[in-house]
């Protein structure tokens, strides 16, 4: 089936919702006017860019290069047309160009690379005699099609046809032309200047750059350009070994980890001082430049040439002359392939700038950018508004032809603000959210949990365990908990283990820990010395996989201990060990609810993906399922690994009968059968991570897989659907329009103007910002068979952000939604770990396309396999 033909239809706006306190808000959505353009369409070319030999031009970037040369030498050829090119293999103009085919060829002077077959020395000379290298391209411009602008007009009147996405697009590619031609580092739709505002403190080597995103929306309003700050991580430029030493927080190259060095430099781009000329980094050289040799081909004055095995320093000190301070005890940089190597002695090679790093950082680090990417609402709207200013958008030519102009001021809109949820906690006992945040003094959890059979592991030798513990009790049974006393033991870690491998840590402790209790204990807690442990994975995998399936909870305590810290912590094993700490005062009335009238199943869907650069780490699926109906706060977690970045979760459904898997939903729908004693008769699904290019790919594969195994268990059940996507990843933010210095309130809803002209959907910051702009989630209404009002599903979201249970506050996205990101990444970090058993094997594992098959996640043990275990 073609997961784009459409079986389930995305369901239209059925009305704007009313309650609330209205609030006038500013958004960083900027008004477009469409004036008469030069044409009626756009006219899209395939673009072919071969070498003179005719084969393909496969590197990256060149193209921009090719494509600007093009357009300054053959003007006359092209009709004088201002073009947009994608830097691919298509570009647009505004009318047609004089031919539907045009060819052309161009010299590149200063190229940054060489296809030559020469030696290293035979190159280096070259290069000498020749600075200049040239290169001829051969460049095909054959049309492809056509896009009425007429969509853009209609954008304008609140009309969405089917042509809009492609018109939007091509404006699109028009904006990230026109940084192009800026010298701009281009990331999607996000731009950065080469003297963007840098920052770098504690980034180890790397510049947090700031630049703006800016894309083209179809709203209610009309077109409109949405702009908001943007940032990302960039290499510093300049000579690689202080890149080297910064990185790795060392004085000088004595004390360089290599392999690390390798693999951080691995695709970066270097100029090289004695040559001018700029190369990827293929790798480093695994003996110093005075050891590491290749063979020079030099040629003699009878015109033959003798193979002389150099080393790296020789060649370039006596042959090239230049002097090396200090390379030759140090690496070199490789920058050729494995069968034509080219070394360069490292203090010749400077990290050119602008190149974005994409590969894995430190917990430190990412939570460094974090801090620096902070922007209060008010400093943000002055970027924007200086960024619109200094744009230049409407003198950009192609804008200019196809009658777009853009305005200068921020888009007004009404927002609503919804009435806080009623919470309860023990004894029906009313909690009161101010702000969206409140607090149990001199309150009990809702339903508070028995600690039995329990036992402490330490493996920080910077706590005192025995005073934690002491308090824990003492704070717990102020909240209502049962912990029984005296516990099993605290176990200490050996000494002698302290400096090994994480999983060897973890094993030794449980050897330990049986040699000294006969019985398995129920809960465990972990005492770790940091938050990044290289122990917690393999804690991780060993309670949750291994043993008995152990319900454990991990804290790495700060240096002062004190009751809101232990509260947090008790949150966290109250909900683990099946207890509430709190909940809606809906869910106390049975049968009441307008929501919950019916038996109904919440489920939340996320995929979690590698981290960039890890080529072999399989994607891990998370879906969600709340239990005991009426609740809206417990769930349980089914966790499937996937083939690499996948985003359709493809195991929900399995039609044949198999003891190892039956699929997600089947799992979770007997779990809810057997939590409730009743099948469900609404099933309310929030899906995360996907865009709106795969919408009609969640209906048609996922939904139809949900709906497949629904009819499989019971051919006469048919349960009634509603999907919902939450987006964070958009760009869309609100201020307030007369205190713009402070963030917009909790529970600030949007569903007019900047909104979709016909999909169902609405924006929503459930919770209160505390650092930087408040970043609400978008919320798009795919399908609704339960038929829920406007009000009452938007209520309904609202409230799913007051039942997480891991803090007292309310968050940014329903909490089902949160708990799938947790329990994908809890699973992904026990995955790490994982060794050559069978558990973990490829044996019956899932491929991608043929690839490499993908490892199997392991099953969670019965103990904690119904537990909030990732809370």
């Amino acid at each position: 089936m073609d997961p784009n033909k459409s079986t389930h239809l995305q369901m239209a706006r059925s009305g704007n919702g009313s309650r609330g306190q209205k609030i006038d808000l500013l958004t960083n959505h900027f008004g477009v006017n469409f004036t008469t353009p030069k044409s009626q369409h756009f006219f899209q070319y395939s673009v072919a860019i071969t070498y003179e030999d005719g084969n393909p031009v496969e590197a990256k970037g060149i193209g921009r290069k090719i494509l600007a040369k093009v357009q300054e030498t053959y003007q006359t050829d092209l009709g004088f047309k201002h073009f947009a090119y994608d830097g691919d293999k298509t570009l647009f103009t505004v009318g047609p160009l004089p031919n539907t085919k045009l060819d052309f060829f161009v010299v590149l002077e200063d190229m940054s690379c060489t296809r030559s077959n020469a030696s290293t020395s035979d190159a280096h000379t070259k290069r000498l005699r020749r600075p200049n290298q040239s290169k001829r391209f051969n460049v095909t411009i054959s049309f492809a099609a056509k896009i009425s602008m007429q969509a853009i007009q209609g954008a304008l009147q609140g009309k969405e046809t089917d042509d809009l996405q492609d018109a939007v697009r091509v404006l699109d590619v028009i904006l990230r032309q026109n940084a192009a031609t800026k010298g701009c580092l281009l990331v999607r739709q996000s731009f950065f200047h080469n003297d963007a505002k840098y920052f770098s403190n504690g980034l180890g080597g790397f510049n947090l750059c700031r630049g703006f995103h800016s894309s083209f929306r179809a709203t209610q309003r009309g077109l409109s350009l949405n702009i908001d700050v943007s940032s990302t991580l960039i290499v510093t430029p300049g000579p690689v070994m202080r890149f080297l030493t910064d990185n790795q927080g060392v004085r000088d190259q004595s004390f360089i980890d290599w392999k690390k060095a390798e693999r951080t430099l691995k695709n970066l781009r270097v100029k090289v001082s004695h040559s001018n000329r700029e190369y990827k980094i293929t790798g480093l050289t695994r003996l110093p430049c005075r050891d590491q040799t290749f063979i020079w081909k030099q040629k003699q004055g009878n015109g033959e040439v003798k193979e002389i095995e150099v080393t790296v320093y020789d060649y370039f000190t006596k042959h090239l002359k230049i002097a090396l301070r200090y390379s030759g005890d140090l690496r070199c940089i490789s920058v050729g392939k494995p069968k034509r190597p080219n070394y360069i002695p490292i203090e010749l090679c400077d990290l050119v700038s602008l190149q974005r790093y994409t590969k894995a950082l430190t917990t430190f680090q990412r939570s460094k950018i974090v801090k620096e990417s902070v922007q209060k609402p008010q400093e943000k709207m002055k970027m924007l508004n200086n960024a619109i200013k200094d744009s230049g958008y409407n003198s950009d030519p192609m804008l200019q032809e196809c009658g777009v102009r853009i305005g200068s001021d921020f888009t007004q809109v009404e927002g609503r603000v919804l009435p806080t949820p009623n919470l309860k906690a023990s004894n029906g006992v009313d909690l009161f959210p101010t702000n969206g945040r409140w607090n149990f003094n001199n309150k009990k959890f809702a339903e508070a949990a028995t600690v039995a059979k329990w036992a402490v592991v330490n493996f920080s030798a910077k706590c005192n365990p025995r005073r934690i513990v002491d308090d824990l009790i003492r704070c717990g049974r102020m909240k209502g908990m049962n912990i029984e006393v005296p516990m099993h033991d605290v176990f200490e870690e050996n000494d002698q283990f302290k400096s090994a491998p994480g999983s060897v840590r973890v094993e030794k402790m449980f050897a330990y820990m049986e040699s000294k209790i006969k019985e398995p204990p129920k809960f465990l807690l972990c005492i770790l010395s940091e938050k990044n442990s290289d122990v917690y994975g393999p804690w991780k995998k060993k309670t949750l996989f291994g043993y008995n399936g152990i319900v454990n909870q991990c804290i790495a305590p700060p240096k002062t201990v004190n009751d809101q810290y232990l509260t947090n912590v008790l949150l966290k094993i109250n909900a683990k060990l099946g207890g509430l700490n709190s909940m809606l005062a809906i869910e106390r009335t049975r049968g009441k609810s307008s929501v919950m009238a019916v038996p109904t199943i919440i489920i939340g869907m996320d995929v979690s993906h590698g981290s960039p650069g890890q080529s072999d780490v399989p994607s891990i699926a998370a879906v969600v399922s709340s239990r005991e109906w009426p609740l809206m706060s417990k769930y349980r977690a089914f966790v499937r690994t996937q083939p690499r970045k996948v985003e359709m979760i493809d195991n929900l459904f399995n039609p044949v009968s198999d003891k190892d898997d039956d699929g997600i939903m089947r799992e979770l729908l007997l779990d809810f059968e057997s939590s409730c004693k009743v099948k469900p008769k609404n099933i309310i699904i929030f899906r995360d991570g996907v865009s709106e290019s795969q919408f009609k790919q969640v209906l048609n594969i996922e939904l139809d897989q949900m709906k497949k195994a629904c009819k499989f268990l019971d051919e006469q059940w048919d349960p009634k659907f509603t999907v919902i996507i939450a987006q964070k990843r958009h760009q869309t933010r609100f201020f307030q329009g007369r205190s713009r210095d402070k963030n917009v309130p909790p529970g600030t809803i949007v569903d007019s103007r900047i909104c979709s002209p016909s999909n169902n959907d609405f924006y929503l910051c459930a919770h209160a910002g505390i650092l930087g702009t408040t970043r609400p989630t978008h919320y798009h209404v795919l399908y609704d068979e339960i038929g829920f009002s406007t009000n009452d599903l938007q209520e309904l979201v609202h409230s799913l952000s007051y039942v997480y249970q891991r803090s007292t506050t309310a968050i940014s996205i329903v909490a089902p939604v949160m708990y799938a990101h947790l329990a994908a990444a809890q699973l992904a970090t026990a995955m790490k770990f994982e060794d050559n058993s069978e558990s973990s094997s490829s044996r019956g594992g899932i491929t991608s396309g043929g690839a490499v098959p993908v490892p199997l996640m392991p099953k969670l043990k019965k103990n904690v396999a119904t537990s909030m275990f990732f809370c």
